[in-house]
């Protein structure tokens, strides 16, 4: 568990993370010099700048300005909640995992449990304009990984992100659960859309991020957000990805840090296979299961649940057996076409499908989704297979 410090380390700790100026790698270079933050801020001007340049040290041996004194107070008023808390560099509960990448942050805010972030791990990452086939599959994999006692990890972000948080809060409470990294402040959701799934992981899994309070999504945050879910991992799914996206970032970093990259191979007319199919080119693992993971990675160690032998990868194409229902699904309202057969073609992607998975994905009654489908037969935009499911055609 977190360790408990005295208010004024505390304070000390918030104020290091805040100062104006003061990068993370300079400000752990000045702790492995200087000692812990209050050490720090008991020193002079004069003996801190043998540490840093003149202008920091007394900046550093002054009294912090208004603005940061109101961000370490609303800090702890944040942290004296149920659930909340913040694991130091210093802290033994810590996870591992980070601090042995190149550059670990001084501060994690987590609410949620903070112990999970030092189970056995594996992040699924992938595109935000997912398909809906996409998505069906983050759900299969994390469904089936959470079960297996892995925890599942991702950035909170609109399509394969939501889709693999959902999926692991399927598995239930004997599950791995899910950790969620935030590329804003711990108080901030974005997207704002993923607000009461973002609730439903605080109380079942975890929320954490590096940033300050209050900090609002900018653009450069996000990187640092993906090197924390490769680095907080033990391998890195990619389901969909164009050939530049944040997801390949992601899986490079996660390369880089010796951990295992896997990717699900998809159709070759759909752009979001693209980055796939180049990560495989690179040396990631094809993978079509959920097995396949556990297999190249071995089993998490310490879970019992029962397997549902229809989780992973479907390759039915129907829905996998839900063990629990509390993660929100994709609706009609997140395609939003401008027709019913576009509304038909959108939710079909690129593979084949069955009517019944058509209907759970539009929302459509069986006799509106059978015209549908009918029209698009006819203007040769879907092919109807033997086995009676539904595929796009090419142009």
């Amino acid at each position: 568990m977190p360790v408990h410090l005295p208010i004024e380390e505390l304070r000390a700790w918030i104020r290091l993370s805040l100062e104006p100026g003061l990068g993370p790698v300079q400000a752990r270079q000045l702790l492995a010099t200087a000692g812990l933050p209050h050490d720090v801020y008991a020193q002079s001007a004069a003996a801190l700048s043998k540490a840093v340049p003149e202008a920091m040290a007394r900046q550093l041996a002054s009294s912090p300005d208004a603005r940061t004194l109101a961000t370490i107070d609303a800090t702890l008023a944040w942290l004296a909640k149920p659930r909340h808390h913040m694991l130091t560099l210093a802290d033994a509960s810590y996870p591992t995992s980070l601090l042995d990448t190149h550059d670990p942050p001084l501060l994690l805010y987590v609410n949620g449990d903070p112990a999970l972030l030092s189970r056995p791990a594996i992040a699924i990452v992938g595109a935000r304009s997912a398909s809906p086939a996409g998505q069906d599959n983050a759900r299969a994999f994390a469904q089936f990984l959470a079960a297996e006692g892995w925890c599942i990890i991702s950035g909170l972000a609109e399509g394969i992100d939501a889709a693999a948080h959902e999926g692991a809060l399927l598995a239930g409470r004997e599950g791995g659960t899910t950790v969620a990294v935030l590329g804003t402040g711990i108080d901030i959701v974005y997207p704002a859309r993923n607000l009461r799934l973002a609730h439903q992981i605080a109380e079942h899994g975890a929320l954490v991020s590096e940033f300050p309070l209050g900090t609002r999504a900018i653009k450069h945050q996000f990187p640092r957000r993906n090197r924390l879910v490769a680095g907080m991992a033990r391998g890195v799914l990619v389901v969909e990805a164009a050939r530049q996206s944040g997801s390949l970032i992601t899986a490079r970093l996660a390369g880089e840090l010796g951990r295992e990259v896997f990717a699900i191979p998809g159709s070759i007319h759909s752009p979001l296979s693209r980055g796939c199919h180049a990560l495989i080119r690179q040396g990631a693992k094809l993978v079509e299961s959920g097995r396949d993971i556990q297999d190249e990675l071995g089993q998490p160690g310490g879970n019992t649940l029962p397997r549902d032998p229809g989780a992973g990868h479907n390759k039915s194409g129907r829905q996998p057996r839900q063990h629990a229902t509390p993660a929100r699904a994709a609706t009609p309202s997140d395609y939003a076409p401008a027709s019913v057969p576009a509304q038909v073609l959108e939710a079909l992607g690129h593979d084949p499908v069955h009517v019944d998975l058509l209907a759970t994905r539009t929302g459509l009654a069986l006799p509106e989704l059978q015209a549908a489908l009918l029209k698009l037969e006819l203007s040769d935009a879907v092919a109807r297979l033997q086995d009676g499911r539904y595929q796009r055609r090419q142009p």
